[in-house]
């Protein structure tokens, strides 16, 4: 025998061995799985229809045709009425499950907390965010937690003396004249950057008056557009280098670029700030500057979204529900005299009752994602009653969808669609894990009182300043998503002063 017969046959030999080792390995995982199944009395849930469950290319062009035609959402609920609350589905090769099940979604986030994590999200997120809050797991997300919850005290939240610059500045875009046709949208979206980078860095960038090309308006384009990009690739998970943008490369080194400023004044003791900021806090205790960006630009991303999407949803109603204006208008007027702070905002019910309604039916965060961390179960949501748990292996991606969540029927009743904010003022309403606009569990929004507060003093000013509003456009409310959600036909009014 030859020794290249006698290489062959090596090589011949090691595959057979491999293939031999990977086919045990397989077996010896299914009956850990059967196992683990009969354990916990697991039965698979109902699978969305695909002409094949192997490649899932069909579901890839679904999302894709979805995704063009702004109605993810929609179809996301629809199913879940059709199908179940949990289901599951192939995709580009790989086993998802979808659930929209309070009692999973509560299992997730809270009761079974260290059984998920938020998976890859560093790849997708990484050239802006690169590391924080936003993307991290286990120790290091608790340490930005540390970093960034003294910001969100009583204290912070209830101090509203910054406000009071930018609804100014809001208030000079919006016409002079009665019955001018505004986009409120782009005016919401600017006055909580300046809002939250006041807060975040202690300096706003004012990007509501900004010339373009000035600094501020640059930063201003560039997170918007690094937004959208962020978003595509976070679909793509692990495959998110093949997105390739310049556009988006440039706007991240501006976007860190603008950041750095402050930070590094900041580190060298050159900025004596008067009014309390967060990078001022997290610098007290880290000097690491790429981490103080990833905190603050997490936090700048969450918060501008949530707040700019609230207001410009709350108004898109307001302007087509003439009650729902009349009574909040009534509401404001019985607060006349009294001071506008923490305590009086806090006091308005019915305000209160339209902002829960405004995050019930267009919440901010509309759909997230956790991985399994280790094999694990959804406590509901399989067998032919879709009351069986429900069996996740290590490594699957759960996407949850809290659009839907908030319009099901069996918790908001046969008018879930409607946006009705009286709902809210029925004592019996207590919806527990069927409302979710600002997560649950360990990673509950720390800076929810911030954004509902904020939301409260804006929409009183401008029930100060306006006694009417109409709607100037027919358009639907319609999808569009970025990190966060909005209305795609923004939110053109029209206002009438008060005299």
């Amino acid at each position: 025998m030859t020794s290249s017969s006698r290489n062959h046959q090596l090589i011949f030999g090691a595959l057979g061995f491999l293939v031999l080792y990977l086919i045990g390995r397989f077996i010896a995982r299914q009956l850990e799985i059967r196992a683990f199944k009969r354990k916990h009395g697991c039965l698979p849930p109902p699978r969305e229809p695909q002409p094949e469950h192997i490649i899932g290319l069909a579901a890839w062009n679904r999302l894709r045709r979805e995704r063009r035609d702004r109605i993810t959402l929609q179809e996301t609920t629809r199913r879940a009425k059709e199908l179940g609350y949990t289901s599951s589905l192939v995709m580009a090769g790989n086993r998802f499950t979808v659930t929209c099940d309070p009692v999973n979604l509560k299992a997730m986030l809270a009761t079974n907390f260290n059984d998920f994590g938020l998976g890859p999200r560093d790849g997708p997120l990484g050239p802006v965010l690169n590391g924080g809050i936003f993307i991290s797991d286990g120790e290091a997300w608790q340490h930005s937690r540390a970093l960034i919850r003294p910001a969100f005290t009583r204290t912070q939240v209830a101090d509203l003396s910054s406000l009071h610059e930018h609804i100014e500045a809001l208030l000079s875009r919006i016409p002079k004249d009665d019955g001018v046709t505004v986009d409120l949208k782009p005016l919401f979206y600017n006055m909580t950057l300046d809002s939250a980078t006041e807060f975040l860095l202690g300096h706003s960038v004012h990007s509501q008056n900004s010339l373009p090309g000035s600094p501020a308006r640059n930063f201003l384009d560039a997170f918007n557009y690094a937004e959208e990009i962020l978003q595509k690739r976070s679909e793509l998970g692990r495959f998110c280098w093949l997105l390739r943008d310049k556009k988006f490369d440039e706007a991240c080194v501006t976007i860190k670029a603008f950041t750095d400023g402050f930070i590094q004044e900041v580190l060298r003791g050159e900025n004596k700030m008067t009014r309390y900021n967060l990078l001022g806090e997290i610098a007290g205790a880290c000097r690491d500057s790429t981490k103080i960006r990833s905190e603050i630009l997490g936090v700048l991303l969450a918060a501008r979204d949530s707040n700019a999407s609230v207001l410009s949803s709350a108004f898109y109603e307001m302007a087509r529900n003439k009650s729902i204006w009349n009574k909040l208008m009534a509401e404001v007027e019985s607060v006349s005299g009294r001071e506008l702070d923490y305590e009086t905002l806090k006091d308005m019910k019915y305000l209160k009752a339209v902002l829960n309604e405004t995050l019930r039916l267009f919440p901010p965060l509309a759909r997230n994602v956790r991985y399994a961390l280790k094999d694990t179960v959804l406590p509901r949501g399989g067998g032919p009653d879709k009351q069986a748990p429900v069996f996740v292996a290590k490594g699957t991606p759960i996407f949850y969808c809290v659009y839907s969540l908030h319009r099901l029927p069996e918790f908001w009743g046969p008018d879930a669609d409607v946006f009705r904010p009286e709902r809210w003022l029925d004592d019996k309403v207590k919806p527990g894990w069927a409302y979710l606009p600002f997560n649950g569990g360990p990673r509950l929004c720390l800076g929810q009182q911030n954004a509902l507060i904020e939301a409260s003093y804006t929409i009183v000013r401008l029930l100060q300043e306006f006694k009417r509003i109409e709607p100037r456009d027919n358009q639907p409310w319609t999808e569009h998503l970025a990190m966060g959600m909005s209305n795609e036909h923004g939110c053109k009014v029209a206002f009438w002063r008060c005299k």
